[in-house]
C-alpha cells in the first residue's frame, strides 16, 4: 500500500511530528510506501509528490514549520480541481491521502471524501478552533510564545508607566487571547466571541491608576472588535484574500492603542507578535500530540476509516467523522470568559 500525506493552510508548530510518526508508522508498522505532497493541495494539482523514507524524516521532531511546506490552496475553487486530484492519486499510485490541516483544509478533504477519495484527516491550528477535539497541536506553542511575550512586556511597561496592548492571532476564535492574557496576569482580553465597549477597555486602565498601578496589559484578539465603533481595517473589497476567501486581518492593536491614550491621556504602546507565534520549536506538548495523532492517521487508514479524523478527547485519541469537524468553528464559550473576567482589573 503507497499513502500519501499533506499540510496545508497555516504552518504549525508540531506539523513535522505528525509526518515524523505517520512516515514511522506506516513503514515500520504496515511495510507501506509514503509519499509527500509538497505545498498542501496544490502539490496534487501540479504534481509536487515526492517519495518519503525514514532517512527523509530523521531529525525533524524539534523542528518548526512543515518539510513539505505548505499552501491556502483550496482545490475546490480551482478549474477541474477534483478531477485533477484524483488523476494524480491514480498516477502516483496513492491508495490513500492523510490530510493535516486546520478547518478549511480539512473542509475540502470533507467535501472531497464525499466524492470518493480516500483520506483520513489530522487536526492542526495554533488557533485551537477545529471541532471535534479538546486540543489542537500547535496551539500549546502559540500560548507559550504568548504568555512569554506577556511577561517581557510586563517588565518595561511598569519602567516607563505605559500602557501596553498586544495583539495575537485569533481570527474567529479567541483560545490564544484568552489563555496567554490569564496565564500572563493581562488586566483585560479581548476576544472575537464577546464585544465590548472602548469606554470598558478605557476604565480598567483608569482604576489601575486610582489604585497606584502605573501600567497595564492589554490583549486583544486580531480578530475582536468593539461595540460602541468599527475597528479601522482594511475593508473586505480591498483587502487580499486567500483561496478561502479569508481577508488578511491586521491593525486592531494600533488602532485600540490609539484610541486608549486619546480617552485616557496615558502613554499607550502597541505590540503585534503576528507569525512569531507560528515558528520556532514546537513545546513538548505539541512534539507528543502530532506524534499520536501521526500513529493513530495511518492506523485509521489500516482501519478503511476513510472520510474520519483523528481527535484528542479528554486523555485518548478518537477519530470522528470529518463532518463534525469543519462547518462551524470551536470558539470561547460564556462559562470559560466569565472566569477571565474575573482577572480583569
Amino acid at each position: 500500500m503507497r499513502i500519501g500525506v499533506l499540510t496545508g493552510g497555516g504552518d504549525c508548530p508540531g506539523l513535522n511530528a505528525v509526518i515524523r510518526a505517520i512516515v514511522q508508522r506506516a513503514i515500520r508498522g504496515h511495510q507501506w510506501q509514503v509519499a509527500g505532497i509538497r505545498h498542501g493541495w496544490r502539490g496534487l494539482l501540479v504534481d509536487e509528490v515526492e517519495p518519503l523514507d525514514l532517512s527523509k524524516i530523521s531529525g525533524i521532531l524539534p523542528r518548526g514549520g512543515t518539510i513539505l511546506g505548505t499552501s491556502r490552496t483550496n482545490p475546490l475553487r480551482e478549474p477541474d480541481g477534483v478531477a485533477r486530484i484524483h488523476a494524480a492519486m491514480k498516477t502516483h499510485g496513492l491508495d490513500a491521502l492523510i490530510v493535516i490541516g486546520g478547518e478549511d483544509t480539512l473542509g475540502a478533504a470533507s467535501e472531497l471524501a464525499r466524492g470518493g477519495l480516500k483520506l483520513v484527516g489530522v487536526p492542526k491550528t495554533i488557533d485551537n478552533d477545529v471541532n471535534g477535539t479538546d486540543v489542537t497541536f500547535g496551539f500549546d506553542t502559540a500560548l507559550s510564545t504568548a504568555t512569554e511575550a506577556i511577561d517581557r512586556l510586563h517588565t518595561t511597561a511598569e519602567s516607563h508607566d505605559r500602557v501596553m496592548v498586544v495583539e495575537v492571532m485569533g481570527r474567529h476564535a479567541g483560545w490564544i487571547a484568552l489563555h496567554s492574557g490569564i496565564a500572563g496576569g493581562a488586566d483585560m482580553m479581548l476576544l472575537p466571541e464577546f464585544p465590548v465597549p472602548l469606554r470598558e477597555v478605557c476604565d480598567v486602565v483608569r482604576r489601575r491608576k486610582e489604585r497606584g498601578k502605573s501600567f497595564s496589559i492589554i490583549v486583544v484578539a486580531e480578530g475582536a472588535n468593539l461595540t460602541d465603533g468599527a475597528v479601522e481595517q482594511k475593508k473586505p473589497e480591498d483587502a487580499r484574500r486567500d483561496g478561502f476567501g479569508h481577508v488578511r486581518l491586521g491593525g486592531i492593536g494600533a488602532w485600540l492603542a490609539e484610541r486608549i491614550e486619546d480617552e485616557t491621556g496615558f502613554e499607550t504602546r502597541y505590540t503585534i507578535l503576528g507569525h512569531i507565534q507560528r515558528g520556532g520549536t514546537p513545546t513538548a506538548f505539541d512534539r507528543v500530540l502530532g506524534s499520536r495523532f501521526g500513529v493513530a492517521a495511518v492506523d485509521l487508514v489500516a482501519r478503511k476509516g476513510f472520510g474520519r479524523m483523528v481527535a484528542l478527547r479528554g486523555t485518548q485519541i478518537v477519530d470522528i467523522p470529518l463532518e463534525e469537524a469543519v462547518g462551524s468553528l470551536k470558539t470561547v464559550g460564556p462559562e470559560l470568559y466569565e472566569t477571565a473576567r474575573v482577572f480583569f482589573s
